[in-house]
Protein backbone atom coordinates (compact mmCIF):
# COMPACT_ATOMS: atom_id res chain seq x y z
CA UNK A 1 0.00 0.00 0.00
CA UNK A 2 1.10 3.37 -1.06
CA UNK A 3 1.52 5.17 2.37
CA UNK A 4 1.68 9.03 0.73
CA UNK A 5 -1.64 8.96 -0.69
CA UNK A 6 -4.21 8.89 2.19
CA UNK A 7 -7.69 6.50 1.05
CA UNK A 8 -10.39 8.49 2.81
CA UNK A 9 -9.25 12.73 2.27
CA UNK A 10 -11.56 12.55 -0.84
CA UNK A 11 -14.59 11.19 0.30
CA UNK A 12 -17.27 12.94 2.41
CA UNK A 13 -17.83 12.40 6.14
CA UNK A 14 -20.64 11.26 7.79
CA UNK A 15 -21.64 11.77 11.27
CA UNK A 16 -23.98 8.98 13.66
CA UNK A 17 -25.53 9.18 16.34
CA UNK A 18 -28.57 7.23 18.00
CA UNK A 19 -32.02 7.52 18.47
CA UNK A 20 -35.12 5.59 20.47
CA UNK A 21 -37.71 8.59 19.18
CA UNK A 22 -37.40 9.60 15.90
CA UNK A 23 -40.18 11.51 16.01
CA UNK A 24 -38.68 13.43 18.79
CA UNK A 25 -35.35 13.51 17.32
CA UNK A 26 -36.69 14.85 14.11
CA UNK A 27 -38.07 17.59 15.80
CA UNK A 28 -35.06 18.54 17.90
CA UNK A 29 -32.73 18.09 14.61
CA UNK A 30 -34.78 20.07 12.33
CA UNK A 31 -37.14 22.17 13.89
CA UNK A 32 -34.68 23.10 17.15
CA UNK A 33 -31.33 23.07 15.59
CA UNK A 34 -32.29 24.15 12.26
CA UNK A 35 -30.66 20.71 10.01
CA UNK A 36 -32.55 20.23 6.72
CA UNK A 37 -33.90 16.64 7.23
CA UNK A 38 -32.84 14.90 3.62
CA UNK A 39 -34.10 11.63 4.42
CA UNK A 40 -36.13 9.12 6.20
CA UNK A 41 -36.04 5.16 6.32
CA UNK A 42 -37.35 2.96 8.35
CA UNK A 43 -33.96 2.62 10.07
CA UNK A 44 -32.48 5.99 10.30
CA UNK A 45 -33.01 9.73 9.59
CA UNK A 46 -30.81 11.67 7.46
CA UNK A 47 -29.81 15.53 8.23
CA UNK A 48 -27.57 18.03 6.09
CA UNK A 49 -25.42 18.47 9.17
CA UNK A 50 -23.44 22.43 8.43
CA UNK A 51 -22.72 22.14 4.32
CA UNK A 52 -23.77 19.79 1.89
CA UNK A 53 -20.89 17.85 2.08
CA UNK A 54 -21.44 16.61 5.98
CA UNK A 55 -24.14 14.23 6.63
CA UNK A 56 -25.82 13.40 9.73
CA UNK A 57 -27.14 9.88 10.29
CA UNK A 58 -29.46 9.20 13.15
CA UNK A 59 -29.84 5.37 13.66
CA UNK A 60 -33.15 4.02 14.88
CA UNK A 61 -32.36 1.94 17.75
CA UNK A 62 -34.68 0.12 20.58
CA UNK A 63 -32.34 2.09 23.24
CA UNK A 64 -29.59 4.65 23.43
CA UNK A 65 -26.89 4.45 25.89
CA UNK A 66 -25.38 8.08 25.70
CA UNK A 67 -22.29 8.13 26.10
CA UNK A 68 -20.30 10.69 29.12
CA UNK A 69 -18.29 12.80 26.38
CA UNK A 70 -19.42 14.91 23.10
CA UNK A 71 -20.40 12.69 20.44
CA UNK A 72 -21.19 15.15 17.81
CA UNK A 73 -20.23 19.23 17.64
CA UNK A 74 -19.88 21.67 15.41
CA UNK A 75 -17.48 24.58 14.83
CA UNK A 76 -19.17 28.24 15.44
CA UNK A 77 -17.68 31.51 14.41
CA UNK A 78 -19.32 33.47 17.51
CA UNK A 79 -20.88 30.72 19.91
CA UNK A 80 -22.29 33.59 22.56
CA UNK A 81 -25.02 34.20 19.46
CA UNK A 82 -25.21 30.50 18.74
CA UNK A 83 -26.17 29.84 22.19
CA UNK A 84 -28.68 32.83 22.92
CA UNK A 85 -30.21 31.75 19.25
CA UNK A 86 -30.24 28.04 20.58
CA UNK A 87 -31.99 28.72 24.20
CA UNK A 88 -34.48 30.89 22.50
CA UNK A 89 -35.45 27.93 20.15
CA UNK A 90 -35.60 25.76 24.05
CA UNK A 91 -31.82 24.13 23.83
CA UNK A 92 -30.55 23.98 27.56
CA UNK A 93 -27.06 23.96 27.74
CA UNK A 94 -25.11 21.60 30.12
CA UNK A 95 -23.15 22.71 33.40
CA UNK A 96 -20.23 20.40 34.52
CA UNK A 97 -18.46 20.56 37.76
CA UNK A 98 -15.08 21.69 37.34
CA UNK A 99 -15.22 23.79 34.49
CA UNK A 100 -15.84 27.50 34.64
CA UNK A 101 -18.35 28.26 32.70
CA UNK A 102 -19.98 31.59 32.04
CA UNK A 103 -24.05 32.66 32.76
CA UNK A 104 -24.67 30.97 29.18
CA UNK A 105 -22.87 27.72 30.16
CA UNK A 106 -19.65 28.65 27.67
CA UNK A 107 -16.56 27.14 29.42
CA UNK A 108 -13.38 29.07 28.19
CA UNK A 109 -10.44 26.39 27.30
CA UNK A 110 -6.86 27.15 28.54
CA UNK A 111 -6.05 27.51 24.80
CA UNK A 112 -8.32 29.93 24.47
CA UNK A 113 -11.06 28.29 22.53
CA UNK A 114 -14.55 28.20 23.85
CA UNK A 115 -17.15 25.54 24.41
CA UNK A 116 -20.79 25.31 25.18
CA UNK A 117 -22.79 21.56 25.79
CA UNK A 118 -25.85 20.95 25.24
CA UNK A 119 -28.13 17.51 24.98
CA UNK A 120 -30.32 15.99 22.54
CA UNK A 121 -33.75 13.98 23.32
CA UNK A 122 -31.59 10.93 23.97
CA UNK A 123 -28.85 12.51 25.96
CA UNK A 124 -26.11 12.60 23.46
CA UNK A 125 -23.95 15.13 24.01
CA UNK A 126 -23.38 17.90 21.75
CA UNK A 127 -21.04 20.73 21.60
CA UNK A 128 -20.94 24.29 19.71
CA UNK A 129 -16.96 24.85 19.54
CA UNK A 130 -15.23 28.65 18.92
CA UNK A 131 -11.55 28.04 18.29
CA UNK A 132 -9.04 30.04 19.46
CA UNK A 133 -7.94 32.66 16.65
CA UNK A 134 -4.72 31.32 15.42
CA UNK A 135 -2.07 33.63 14.93
CA UNK A 136 1.26 33.18 13.04
CA UNK A 137 4.43 32.33 14.57
CA UNK A 138 6.44 35.33 15.02
CA UNK A 139 9.14 35.96 12.34
CA UNK A 140 12.54 34.87 12.97
CA UNK A 141 14.72 37.81 13.62
CA UNK A 142 17.85 38.44 11.66
CA UNK A 143 21.16 38.79 14.12
CA UNK A 144 22.48 42.63 13.37
CA UNK A 145 25.94 41.97 11.95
Amino acid sequence: MDRGTSMLTTNEVMAFLATADADSATLFYRDRLGLRLVAETEFALEFEAGDALTNLRVQKVAAVIPTPYTALGWKVGNIAEKVEALSKRGIAFERFDGLEQDQHGIWQAPGGGRIAWFKDPDGNILSLVQLAPVTAPPEPTQPIT
